[in-house]
């Protein structure tokens, strides 16, 4: 297995509501979350990078879209998530 589909499976057996499952919210915050976090490293060393710039601005807004949803349907799992991730103080 390479780097990132292991992490990517860590992070989806982390974040999992049941033993099947890759596509509920929860996971995809928080695989939106790691790939933002990893972006933003990368934009410390390339402040010129525009293009990926505009990828990562498009994943915010799917990430707080999908929060928005979570937090309509179940504010308990939504609180419980930004704590985990530590997306919010």
């Amino acid at each position: 297995m390479s780097q990132a589909v292991s992490r990517k499976a860590e992070v989806i057996k982390k974040y999992a509501t049941g033993k099947a499952d890759t596509g509920s919210a929860q996971v995809q915050v928080a695989l939106l979350t790691d790939r933002i976090n990893s972006l933003s490293e990368h934009f410390e060393k390339h402040k010129k990078d525009n293009h990926s710039r505009r990828g990562l601005l498009k994943m915010v807004s799917q990430r707080r879209s999908l929060l928005d949803y979570l937090k309509r349907k179940d504010d308990k799992a939504y609180a419980e998530l930004i704590g985990k991730l530590g997306i919010r103080k």
